[in-house]
């Protein structure tokens, strides 16, 4: 059985234990299989490197982010937390060669009792992350980082295998909440004032998961009035993770950061499990004999 997260009907229900015992406890370790694509943890050295790579090539060829000498001359998006994190891959299956040269998307997972232990969390350098787990003592929480995919496998079904693999690997761990950098392109918030501005007013967090960007680093999100704002056009102005986030039930945190180094607008997702909605699994099941064996 493999849990489709994004599918047009809804996502799946997170209150049902049964479900959240078939994908805690896979047959392999495989979290997801859609034809030739399938998702899985890191196993290597050499596959965390083969993702780096991966992630070069996205941030830095195409998105033109600024990284280190040493990154720089090896080609690799690398930094301290790649040490302590797992690494979630996409591959395909159908590449001949070695199972580096398959990996075509990759996202970062960091839980907070690893994080702790470390010196804390990536987004802390953009956002107040301490003031939101200090309201929270008894949940556990997931950082999401560095997701990226390349180009020709921008699809709806690689977004469904990164999703499932995220969710599988939250239920394993006992996951309460996922928190993550979402990214705008360009380093001029105004530029996307009407997505911006939709945010702000629709999916601000709200109550006891408020969070807040640094004081010196936050830039405003209200840049234009609710009344302004036509909806349509701002989900049409979202880039298609944050966007896929919010299908979820995600909320956004207060104020963006302009990072300079990767060029880009970043706000804050905010993801309780509790607000995962739906009723739906995907074609291949519910049970965890199915799932087991859709994967093996």
């Amino acid at each position: 059985m493999t849990i489709e997260l994004l599918d047009s009907t809804g996502v799946v229900d997170t209150s049902n234990a049964y479900v959240r015992k078939a994908i805690a406890a896979p047959a392999t370790d495989v979290l997801g299989r859609i034809g030739s694509l399938e998702t899985r943890l890191a196993r290597s050295a050499a596959e965390i490197d083969a993702a780096q790579a991966v992630r070069y090539r996205v941030f830095v060829e195409e998105m033109k982010a600024q990284v280190a000498p040493e990154a720089e001359r090896c080609k690799r998006d690398i930094d301290s937390w790649d040490a302590i994190c797992d690494h979630l891959l996409v591959l395909d299956t159908s590449i001949e060669g070695d199972v580096e040269e398959q990996i075509v998307g990759t996202y970062r997972l960091l839980r907070q009792e690893v994080a702790e232990r470390a010196g804390g969390f990536y987004s802390d350098s953009e956002f107040a992350i301490g003031e939101l787990l200090a309201r929270h003592p008894g949940k556990r929480f997931m950082e999401l980082g560095r997701s990226c995919v390349l180009p020709e496998y921008r699809t709806k079904r690689t977004v469904e295998l990164l999703w499932q693999g995220n969710w599988a690997y939250a239920l394993k761990h006992g996951i309460d909440a996922m928190f993550g950098c979402g990214s705008f392109p360009g380093v001029i918030p105004e530029e996307h004032a009407l997505a911006l501005s939709f945010l702000h007013h629709n999916v601000r967090v709200r109550d006891e998961w408020v969070v807040s960007a640094r004081p010196e680093l936050c830039r405003t999100m209200d840049l234009m009035p609710a009344e302004a704002i036509n909806p349509k056009k701002a989900l049409a102005a979202l880039p298609p993770l944050i966007k896929g986030y919010m299908r979820l039930g995600a909320m956004v945190g207060e104020g963006a950061v302009v990072d300079q180094a990767f060029r880009t607008t970043d706000v804050l997702i905010v993801l309780p499990i509790s607000n995962i909605s739906g009723r739906y699994l995907n074609y291949y099941g519910a049970d965890a004999g199915r799932f087991s064996s859709s994967v093996s």
